[in-house]
């Protein structure tokens, strides 16, 4: 099982990653990882951060001649903007100098206020900093490795925006794609600003950026993250917190400023009747059991049955913005309006990167806690013994 730990504060001077549980063998470079932090930081609407900062790993441990050792990976991603900052936030920054960007006006929508209150801190930059989505460079991070694994069994993770404020794709129940589908639309998903495969719907949603821009708001959307070749058989049925779906809901709803979670049809299932919902099952010869629709997003009873996982997440607005928000300083008890820090007016591009780097790591896991093996080449083993013991069923 993959565990992994993240640290460091959005204006310290790097962060840092631990993975845990990754089988020794698998070929991995800081170019594997590298590729997925700029997709990250892309994405019409991002603020000033995103000029300063170019996101590079650097593995320092856990990895010999390109190739993992089975042991504990690190490595660090530097923050550019730490020369500014080191006098603040350095851990022998002293009193004074930490007192010159003291933040006491808590952000509606932030963490500030209720870190505040939980950690007993005066100074709101002691949770701001940790809070920030900065952290999930760092996941990405992660998620590039649990990808790197899965593209040894040809699972592919993918993603693309569906919708930023009220303008979005308008097609319906097709949500569903099939991976050579996914796979002609890559070059133009890529080179999407907003990371859309609708050019009608890139254009609305680019403009209503603007139009909140313009007026200091900012704008939050969905954004949909499909898995193909997921193996049946993923994930168990037997307790709670086995269940495939229940693990990678959890693990998109931990992205910040994400608040809810659907697989498959997700809410719209609830509008309809079952005749309408359950995906009917067929049985050929060549293909062995399938359905023809995927309703399901996936995963029946918490087991991947093996159609492609589909997860969509719906990001908020993002609430830091240029025209602050009503808000009490938190040791004068005044009303003020709320600090603001360098912001995005909408990040929901980037979001879906981060989602698929979470999606990742959970089926990943879930990849091998069904197979085991310390080595790729014994992970392998078990996976093909039981891709054959399907195709003969």
């Amino acid at each position: 099982m993959i565990r992994f730990l993240t640290a460091g504060e959005s204006h310290g001077k790097c962060l840092t990653l631990i993975i845990e549980g990754v089988p020794a063998g698998l070929r991995l470079s800081a170019l594997d990882i590298n590729a997925d932090l700029k997709r990250r930081q892309m994405g019409y609407g991002r603020g000033g951060r995103m000029k300063i900062e170019s996101d590079r790993a650097e593995i320092t441990s856990g990895v010999r001649a390109g190739k993992t050792l089975g042991s504990p990976i690190a490595l660090t991603i530097q923050n550019k903007d730490w020369e500014n900052w080191q006098k603040v936030m350095s851990p022998e920054a002293t009193g004074e100098e930490a007192e010159a960007r003291k933040i006491t006006r808590p952000r509606p929508g932030h963490a500030d206020l209720v870190g505040g209150i939980k950690y007993r801190h005066k100074d709101l930059r002691n949770v701001l900093e940790r809070a920030s989505a900065r952290e999930t460079a760092a996941r990405v991070a992660c998620g590039a490795i649990a990808r790197r694994l899965l593209s040894e069994f040809d699972i592919q993770v993918m993603s693309f925006v569906r919708q930023i404020g009220g303008a979005g794709i308008s097609s319906g129940d097709s949500f569903f794609l099939k991976q050579e589908e996914y796979e002609k639309l890559r070059d133009q998903l890529e080179n999407s600003p907003v990371r859309c495969p609708d050019p009608d719907a890139e254009k609305g949603m680019m403009e209503a950026i603007d139009a909140a821009k313009e007026v200091g708001d900012s704008l939050g959307g969905i954004f949909q993250v499909t898995a193909f070749n997921v193996p049946p058989g993923l994930g168990s049925h037997v307790h709670w917190d086995r269940r495939l779906d229940g693990r990678i809901a959890r693990a998109v709803m931990s992205i910040p400023a994400i608040k809810a979670v659907e697989i498959g049809l997700g809410f719209e299932a609830a509008r309809r009747r079952g005749s309408q919902v359950h995906d009917e099952i067929y049985y050929d010869a060549d293909r062995g059991f399938y359905r023809r629709t995927n309703n399901a997003g996936g995963t029946e009873g918490g087991i991947s049955n093996g159609e492609p996982i589909i997860v969509k997440a719906a990001m908020k607005p993002i609430p830091t913005l240029s025209q602050p928000l009503d808000s009490v300083d938190f040791i004068s008890k005044e009303a003020f309006k709320a600090s603001k820090e360098r912001s995005d007016a909408c990040a929901v591009p980037a979001a879906g990167v981060v989602g698929e780097a979470v999606v990742a790591i959970e089926i990943a896991n879930a990849l091998l806690e069904k197979f085991g093996g310390d080595s790729i080449a014994e992970l392998k083993g078990s996976f093909d013994a039981w891709m054959k013991y399907v195709s003969e069923l």
